[in-house]
């Protein structure tokens, strides 16, 4: 009865483990997801505003909160149009070689969409990044400026 049921048991634990969720994450997925989040930093750093706007879906909207001298803060919007000109003129070309950071996190993949953190130079990118007709673009941006602390 006991090697009977441990069969069983060994049986039901090994079928539920070769079935695949729909939309489960795959290798494939996730090099493509970080090779589209290393084009957005590495693009910025090197002034290439091709591998950029690969990286970018046509509709991204990028936004930061600016601190205010008030105290408050405003969302400020950057499209991926303006983000291309920016890297076109420079982007980040001025930050050193040893001073640049490109940690790329992929934080959760649920089927067409992930999220995605890097750790940039001086900020913080949370990104939403989506597969759309068959490539990973970032749809959605919303950085932070390292501050020190508080």
């Amino acid at each position: 009865m006991r090697y009977t049921l441990r069969i069983s048991w060994i049986g039901l634990v090994a079928g539920l483990c070769a079935v695949s969720p729909v939309g489960a994450q795959t290798v494939a997925d996730s090099t493509a997801i970080r090779s589209t989040a290393l084009d957005y930093i590495e693009g910025w750093y090197t002034a290439d505003a091709e591998r950029m706007e690969r990286a970018l879906h046509p509709h991204l909207a990028k936004r930061f909160q600016e601190p205010l001298p008030n105290g408050g803060v405003r969302l400020t919007d950057t499209s991926a149009l303006e983000l291309v000109q920016q890297v076109r003129h420079g982007g980040g070309s001025n930050v050193a070689r040893t001073d640049r950071r490109t940690d790329v996190t992929i934080l959760d993949i649920f089927q067409d969409v992930a999220s995605v953190r890097v750790d940039a130079h001086g900020w913080i990118d949370y990104m939403h990044i989506a597969r759309s007709n068959g490539q990973w673009r970032i749809v959605n941006v919303l950085w932070e400026i390292r501050r020190e602390s508080r």
